[in-house]
């Protein structure tokens, strides 16, 4: 039996599909040598909160190694949780289900509301099977469609996301990055489900194609009703495709706002200095070089503020307690000791 629901949702308005509550993910540093002695952790995901909203995309960025990764598979069960909570309401009806405890028996049925469109469209998929065999492989584990249904559900879906059903006899090395990645997008949303979690999945095609597919993933979430996590480097594409978006450094979500709110008036330093070192079009346009130093080791955190040692403000005070996030604005919330 599933636990009774927290405070934070039963007075929720609107109610969130997917409500995370300081998740933890957190890998253990063993000593080299005949007696493996624990010595430390990496914070890889060190509480994380945030909701997602029925038919809204929410991007996830930050530097390589923030974090951003491990959190979507640490929802989606991929990695087991160190502690914290997150909970899905795959119905919409306010049947919320707590994604932590959940044994691997009990995990499968949701498998079918929460998909995962992944980086690389080639390793991602089977070599040795046919496009009608990966696109309909969902449907067959789980039982939902057999026979002529289900050769008529994968040509729907094939249709949908730009491909024919004389597709289906050919093996992935016979099409292009782009046409690959929609592969895997019709097998994630073969089952129609309502989370979806993009882990870069525009960020190893072709400039052109990656608005192709961006386009795509914009069309299939209104005529489809989805919900997307979007993780990506890419600040442009990010700005084009989501509705909000969540700012992650050294494990920690440091600020949250609408996306043309985040992108006009960003108020951790952080946010500020990554705005500024992405490139621009124009060739007359100075860009602000990234902030000096690497990101915070996970493993051997700094006291208080994780991006206290690059930040250009930091003041003595930031040293001494890690900031949470508190809403400045409605809707906008960040994590600094300055503000």
């Amino acid at each position: 039996m599933n636990r009774p629901l927290p405070d934070f949702l039963t007075g929720a308005s609107p109610r969130p599909l997917l409500a995370v509550r300081d998740l933890c993910k957190f890998f253990p540093i063993y000593r080299q040598g005949l007696i493996r002695r624990r010595t430390g952790e990496v914070r890889a995901v060190n509480r994380v909160s945030f909701d997602l909203y029925p038919h809204e995309t929410l991007g996830l960025v930050g530097e390589s190694g923030c974090g951003k990764s491990t959190t979507v598979r640490t929802i989606l069960r991929a990695l087991d949780f160190t502690s914290g909570e997150a909970w899905f309401d795959p119905t919409g009806n306010g049947d919320y289900i707590e994604l932590g405890g959940l044994s691997s028996r009990e995990l499968k049925p949701l498998r079918q509301s929460m998909q995962m469109i992944f980086q690389d469209p080639f390793s991602s998929l089977n070599p040795r099977m046919t496009v009608g065999q990966i696109v309909a492989e969902p449907l067959v584990i789980h039982h939902l469609a057999k026979g002529r249904e289900l050769d008529a559900r994968v040509d729907e879906m094939l249709l949908r996301v730009g491909m024919k059903p004389e597709h289906k006899p050919r093996y992935p090395h016979a099409f292009s990055g782009g046409q690959r990645q929609r592969i895997g997008i019709a097998r994630a949303l073969i089952m129609n489900p309502s989370l979806v979690v993009a882990d870069e999945a525009v960020s190893a095609l072709d400039v052109s194609v990656q608005a192709q597919v961006i386009n795509l993933l914009d069309e299939l979430k209104r005529t489809m009703g989805l919900s997307y996590i979007f993780v990506a480097h890419d600040l442009c594409v990010v700005r084009h495709i989501c509705d909000r978006v969540a700012v992650m450094y050294a494990g920690r979500i440091v600020e949250v706002a609408p996306t043309e709110e985040l992108f006009q008036n960003p108020i951790h330093p952080y946010t500020r200095l990554l705005l500024a070192s992405a490139p621009v079009p124009d060739p007359d346009c100075r860009v602000t070089p990234p902030p000096a130093g690497e990101v915070a080791d996970a493993g051997a955190l700094p006291p208080g503020c994780a991006f206290g040692p690059r930040c250009p403000g930091c003041v003595e005070a930031c040293a001494e307690s890690v900031p949470e996030l508190r809403e400045v604005a409605p809707g906008h919330w960040a994590a600094c000791g300055r503000i």
